[in-house]
Order: structure tokens, then C-alpha cells, then sequence
């Protein structure tokens, strides 16, 4: 691998000072003379009929400036696909899930507001309501959308391969059915919003979104103006990780028409509450898998049915149910499938897209029960993934999976051979199995995750380089960084094809009316696809500087190199000037000249066919085996989980400080859905809307984590990068779950697994220590 000035080093963040110092500003630390606050009054049933809506005494409560109801938005409606745009602002005849909103008011103050949303007058006819899909599929169930009769929001059914005669012809099959918890994305930021809708028809806003062109685009459509009166300031954002920030809610849209009908800018900042009883969630998921191997351990058929939790409205569902079937294939050699996947409305808040989105599902079902069936067999586990992983492919031949899924590089291999090559795994029967009441376990797992995303429509991310005269440079993308890093990522990129320093390259935040269109931070795909954007922008820089160079020293540009803030003659490279001087003379000599370079992403990667399930999510994918050691106390069901180890192929690791950041981050928060979080519903009511009752771990529970950097320099990814963390997000909840069945002997096939589960099964095992 070539070595390269900056690529590869830890360099500090390039937004490490402003986050430190406490002067970043997020979208709630905006204001603007003579603002308005936004509130947003929301059902209190799950099901129901709006019959009426009285907004009279509101709008006499001194302070207040509008009040607004689901009628002013027109009948506009929002979501993925055009066929499934089912959900609008406010909800204008009926509700659909608890504290859907139904009107909203602007006032001079929080306060007045939320006293007006007090005295808005709602007549409702409670509908019954359903809560559990299996339930809302069942005949006679209530109907909660007039366009699905069977409430099934999407289905698909897909078959490779001949499924049944592999089953038949199996030495053993297995059927079991595995559940995924109810867990939101637990950004610390909540969402905000601060809009200015002047009159000259202009729509200014400053949002916590992860994906500002979504919004940009909903704004559009929503309020009938052409994109180029819609801007979007991308202030700091606070955490992603999908769901809300990579979408548009109820609050981004009102502020917008309250700014409208009162001439004022409006501003709204959900409550954590708000976020935590309304905002888009991971889809929660039934699957009934089933499992046939040889005798000895090769797979031969895989049949998932997944009944999925979808909520009140479609979203971004369309894409979670494909992401969920058609990466299954992945990462062993899967010669027949069949996938069957029903996402089905219920009264419910909004199901959506989440870090690992999609794969999180069925890679949990289908990890335990290899290991289950390794458990049949007698066969040792590692043994038994090494026999079904996927070789690592010579990058001119790639590999194909049965459903048409290509890719250029695998190192799955190797992340296995590391993980149980270190003392975690290799020394597990050296280490104490039992202590007191306590008892030890080590699980292994094996997963893969897709980057540089692809979903429908627009694709293509931008990119600028502007070469400033005293030989800095601006770099503008409309790429977001939602916290992982990818700023740094990019600058180094820049820095690293210009042959700049690092700390010369200034990063310009998100502006939709001046930075080039970016189709958003979701799916793994900012370091791929802004990633080659900037590249390509740099290199067209770059060449204007060599050409300016060659004039001054009377050579072809081709002669020389621009590396480490000098350029300099390849043969003899004493002969050099500074980067400064170089764009001093590039952009002074002669009449003058303006230094800029512009490229955006090109990738070939291909459409998905969502009613065959063959297609491209992606760019590349990565491999995980991540290995867990934990100890359960076997009278109180308590977990300790005190050590990770994450070999991971990420491709080169561009910045491996973000790297390990990105994979500790996601273990942790796939730790916490594996044996902390679950939202507690009853008739579409959350009874744990606070992060005190919400529970996640605090950093004093997150494990030791060793992160084992694999490196097989995909030639699709800039650099030969590929993603990181969502990766250890979705090898997290098998890992923990193997590692508690070895350390109890009991299989647990719901998430999250709790204390008071674990210790029903250890009196249901008789094995639980009084």
C-alpha cells in the first residue's frame, strides 16, 4: 500500500477545537430578532376520528400570533416512494398513533405557546386501535390507512435458488422464531428547527438534519416553490443515527408555515419526551428463520419470514424491509433463499431507518442459529464459519451472492482468523468460568454491513475546492457531519491529493443555496461518495497548480509533484517551491487566474429492484467478527459485559481515530439493544418517556474494546476505504447473546434480553441460584 502524507495518520479532528470549547452552535443555539416559538398540541388517542378542532380561544391568549391545523398544509403528504406519501404534517381527519400532532401555535415566548395548545378544543371519535402486527394482519383487524385494507404498508417475496428441495436434501433443519427490540436512535441533541419564510417568497431554515437535502426537497414540495428559494443552514449536528434527523417531521414543517402566516422567524425544539413518545424508531421485527446445513456445516437453504412493526405511517419503510431480506445472502456462501417480509401498519409511533438499518434484523436471527445448529453438530462454531465465509476475492473477478449482490473485497477470513487469535477468545478456557453467583461466558459472531448506500432517486454528492491566494484552501461539499467525522475524512483527502498540509484545508458546513447538492449522511456513504467527490475536485485543483507551476519553471506539469505543502521537480527535488508561493504565482501571474477545483461521485452502482430483491445497496461492504466476554449474576439475571474485541475490515482506514471511535460507538449502542434498551407500550402509550426510564448504558458500563484493524484496500471506496461502526452495530447483539449462552447454556431469541428474562429462563432451566 502506498504510502501516503496524510491518509492513514491521526490528525486531530478538524472540528475538535470548536466541540471542546464549548462554541460549536447547533440548531437550538439560533435566534433571530423578533423570533417566535412554536409549540405542537398532539392526540392524546392512538386511533381516532378528528371530528373537530376549535382553535378560537388560542388564538385571543395574548402572546399568541397563529395557530395552525393539518387543513393549511392542502391535503400535501410526505414518504419514500410516490406510492406510499401517506403521512402529512398535522393529521387532518384522523390520528394515528399517541400525540400525533394536530395543530400548532406561534407566540412570543415557550410558555404562551404551550398554554395555547392547552386551550385547542379537539372533538375525537376513538377508534379501536391495533398494536402488534401479527395482530393488525389478522382479518377484522381495525384498518388504519383506507389505501392498505390489510394494513400491510409493503410486502415482498423473493426466492433464489430451489429452497425446498435444499431443505429436503438437508442433513439437519432448524426453525425458530427471534424478535428485535423497540429502540430509538438516542441522539443527545434533540431536534430543532428555526425557519425564516420572508416576503419575498424565500424559505430560510437552520435544522438538526443529518440529510438537510431531504428537507430541502420536502420544503420544496410542500410549500410549491422552486429548490432555489429553499436554503437550509447545516449548523453542528448532535448525533444521527437515522430515524428523525435523516427525515422530516411534523415541527420542521410548522415552523416553516407559522413563519409564513405570521411574517416572523418561528422556532421549535422537541423535548426529549417529544422524541422519545413521536420521533421515527427502529423498526421492531418478528422473524420466523429457518436454517438447513449438511452434515458437516456447509449451509445449504435459508428461508426468513419477518413480520415488521411499522407504526402509523410508510416513511422510509419501503427500504428497511429490502435492506432486511437482501443482504442475508451475506457474508457466508448461501446457495438457495427464500424471503417473505410484511411491513404492516399499527397505532404505533413511526418505524424507520436506524444505524445498521436493515441488517441489524436477520443477521441476529441468522447468527444464533448457525451457531445453534454448530451447537447440534458438535461442530466447533469458528470451524463452522470458516467452512460458509466468503474468500476474499481478487478485485478483477469480485464475487456475486445468489441475489446479485456484487463486491471487490472480503475479509472476512481474516477477521476471523484475528478475533480468535486474540487472548479474548484463544484463552477463554484458561479464564475463570465461575465466581460466586457469578457466571463468565465468550461469544463470537460474524456479520457484514453495506457502504456507500444507495436508495432511490438522486445519488451524486458535489464537491469544491477553492484555492485561496496565500495557499490555503476552502473546501465546500454538501456533505454532513453528523458527529462521526467525516469533515476530517474529507479535509484529509483534499489535503492528501493536493499535496497540501491538513491543517491548511478549511471545511465549510452545509449551505444549500451555495454548497453542491448531497444526497445526505445515511448508509455509510459520506467517505465513499462525498469522498470521491472531493477527490476528483482536488485533483482538477491540483492540475491548475501544475500547470502554473511548469509555466514558472519552464517544464511540463507532468514533471512535477506537489506533496507535504511543496511542489517540487520528480527528478530533482531539491529544485521546490512553498504551496504559498505556488498559489500566489497561480493566481497573480499574468491577468490573473481563479483556482478552483469541482468534481462530484460516479459510482456505477446499481439500481435496486425492490420486487426482486437483486440489485446494489452499495459501493462495498465491510466484515466484522467481534468476540464478548460477560459474566451473569445467576440469581439476579444481572449482566456485566467487560470485554470487546472488533477485528473489522473497513478498507483502509482513512482516519483511524475515527475508525475505533466509529466501532467502540457502534459496539456500545449495539450492547445497549442487546441488553438494555426496549421502549415499554401499552395500547400505543410509551411508559418510559424519559432517559432516566428509557434505559442505555452510562459510559462506566461500556466494556474494554480492542477495535483490530483489517485492511483489504477496496478499489471502490477513495483510498480504499470502506464503512465503519455500522459494522459492530449489527455484530454486537449476536456476539452478547453468545456470549450470555455460554456463560448461562440457554438461547435467549428476544431483544433486549433483560434480567427479569434471564432469570424466568434460569427457573424455567432449573438453573437459577437462590
Amino acid at each position: 500500500m502506498e504510502e501516503y502524507s496524510v491518509i492513514g495518520k491521526r490528525v486531530p479532528r478538524i472540528d475538535a477545537k470548536e466541540k471542546v470549547m464549548g462554541e460549536a452552535k447547533y440548531a437550538a443555539d439560533y435566534s433571530l430578532p423578533g423570533m417566535l416559538w412554536a409549540k405542537v398540541a398532539r392526540s392524546p388517542y392512538a386511533h381516532a376520528k378528528i371530528l373537530n378542532i376549535d382553535t378560537s380561544k388560542a388564538e385571543k391568549l395574548p402572546g399568541v400570533k397563529a395557530v395552525i391545523t393539518g387543513k393549511d398544509f392542502n391535503g400535501w403528504t410526505w414518504g419514500f416512494m410516490a406510492t406510499t406519501r401517506d403521512e402529512s404534517p398535522l393529521a387532518v381527519d384522523k390520528v394515528r398513533y399517541m400525540y400525533e400532532g394536530v395543530a400548532a401555535v406561534a407566540a412570543v415566548d415557550e410558555e404562551t405557546a404551550e398554554e395555547a395548545c392547552s386551550l385547542i378544543k379537539v372533538d375525537y371519535e376513538e377508534l379501536p386501535g391495533v398494536f402488534d402486527p401479527e395482530e393488525a394482519i389478522k382479518e377484522g383487524a381495525p384498518v388504519i390507512h383506507a389505501y392498505r385494507a390489510n394494513n400491510v404498508s409493503v410486502e415482498y417475496h423473493w426466492d433464489f435458488g430451489d429452497v425446498d428441495k435444499a431443505f429436503a436434501d438437508s442433513y439437519i433443519v432448524r426453525e425458530d422464531r427471534f424478535e428485535t427490540g423497540k429502540v430509538v436512535t438516542g441522539f443527545l441533541e434533540p431536534p430543532a428547527s428555526l425557519a425564516y419564510y420572508d416576503p419575498s417568497g424565500n424559505i430560510t431554515v437552520w435544522a438538526a438534519k443529518q440529510s438537510p437535502y431531504f428537507h430541502y426537497r420536502h420544503l420544496a414540495g410542500c410549500f410549491g416553490l422552486p429548490l432555489s428559494k429553499i436554503r437550509i443552514i447545516q449548523p453542528f449536528i448532535g448525533g444521527g443515527f437515522g430515524g428523525t434527523k435523516n427525515d422530516s417531521v411534523a415541527g420542521d414543517f410548522c415552523v416553516v408555515m407559522l413563519s409564513k402566516k405570521t411574517g416572523r422567524p418561528v422556532k421549535y425544539v422537541y423535548t426529549m419526551e417529544e422524541v422519545l413518545t413521536t420521533c421515527r424508531r427502529r423498526h421492531n421485527m418478528i422473524i420466523y428463520n429457518k436454517m438447513g446445513m449438511t452434515k458437516d456445516g456447509i449451509l445449504t437453504a435459508i428461508e426468513s419470514r419477518v413480520i415488521g412493526n411499522g407504526g402509523g405511517y410508510t416513511a422510509i419503510g419501503p427500504l428497511t424491509m429490502f435492506l432486511t431480506g437482501y443482504a442475508t445472502t451475506l457474508p457466508y456462501k448461501l446457495p438457495n433463499y427464500r424471503y417473505d417480509a410484511w411491513r404492516v401498519f399499527t397505532n404505533n409511533p413511526v418505524s424507520a431507518a436506524m444505524r445498521g438499518h436493515g441488517f441489524t434484523h436477520t443477521r441476529f436471527a441468522c447468527d444464533i442459529q448457525m451457531h445453534m445448529i454448530a451447537e447440534e453438530l458438535g461442530i466447533d462454531p469458528v470451524e463452522m464459519r470458516i467452512r460458509n465465509a466468503i474468500d476474499n476475492p481478487k478485485p478483477a473477478d469480485g464475487y456475486s451472492t445468489i441475489n446479485g449482490i456484487k463486491f471487490k473485497t472480503c475479509g472476512l477470513m481474516e477477521t476471523i482468523k484475528a478475533a480468535t487469535e486474540d487472548p479474548l477468545w484463544a484463552d477463554r478456557d484458561k479464564m475463570v468460568k465461575q465466581e460466586g453467583p457469578v457466571s463468565y461466558g465468550v461469544g463470537i459472531t460474524g456479520t457484514t454491513y453495506q457502504g456507500g448506500a444507495r436508495q432511490l432517486g438522486h445519488q451524486s454528492c458535489g464537491a469544491i475546492v477553492r484555492i485561496c491566494e496565500d495557499g490555503t484552501i476552502n473546501l465546500i461539499t454538501g456533505a454532513t457531519d453528523c458527529g462521526q467525522g467525516s469533515d476530517t475524512v474529507l479535509a484529509m483527502i483534499a489535503a492528501e491529493v493536493l499535496g497540501a498540509k491538513y491543517e491548511d484545508i478549511s471545511f465549510k458546513r452545509v449551505d444549500t443555496a451555495y454548497t453542491p447538492v448531497d444526497p445526505g449522511s445515511y448508509g455509510s456513504r459520506v467517505t465513499v461518495f462525498a469522498g470521491q467527490a472531493v477527490e476528483r475536485a482536488s485533483r482538477d485543483a491540483k492540475r491548475q497548480l501544475l500547470e502554473a507551476a511548469g509555466k514558472a519553471w519552464n517544464v511540463k506539469p507532468e514533471e512535477i509533484d506537489i506533496r507535504e505543502g511543496f511542489a517540487f521537480l520528480k527528478d530533482k527535488p531539491e529544485k521546490r517551491m512553498s504551496f504559498e508561493k505556488l498559489a500566489k504565482i497561480a493566481s497573480y501571474e499574468g491577468a490573473g487566474a481563479v483556482i478552483l477545483g469541482t468534481g462530484y461521485s460516479s459510482y456505477g452502482v446499481e439500481e435496486l429492484d425492490f420486487s426482486t430483491g437483486t440489485g446494489n445497496g452499495g459501493t462495498s461492504f465491510s466484515f466484522t467478527t467481534q468476540t464478548t466476554r460477560l459474566g451473569v449474576d445467576m440469581e439476579t439475571g444481572k449482566i456485566d459485559v467487560t470485554d470487546f474485541t472488533i477485528a473489522h475490515d473497513a478498507g483502509v482506514p482513512l482516519h483511524p481515530v475515527s475508525v475505533e471511535g466509529q466501532n467502540e460507538g457502534g459496539a456500545v449502542q449495539g450492547l445497549s439493544q442487546a441488553i438494555y434498551e426496549g421502549f415499554i407500550m401499552e395500547n400505543g402509550r410509551t411508559h418510559n418517556s424519559t432517559f432516566l426510564d428509557y434505559k442505555m448504558p452510562r459510559s462506566t458500563d461500556a466494556p474494554r474494546i480492542k477495535v483490530i484493524d483489517i485492511i483489504t484496500d477496496d478499489p471502490d471506496g477513495p483510498f480504499g476505504a470502506k464503512e465503519a461502526s455500522e459494522g459492530s452495530h449489527v455484530s454486537a447483539p449476536p456476539s452478547v447473546v453468545d456470549a450470555l449462552h455460554d456463560a448461562t447454556g440457554i438461547w435467549f431469541k428476544e431483544l433486549p434480553v433483560t434480567p427479569e428474562k434471564i432469570v424466568k429462563a434460569l427457573k424455567d432451566a432449573g438453573k437459577w441460584m437462590k
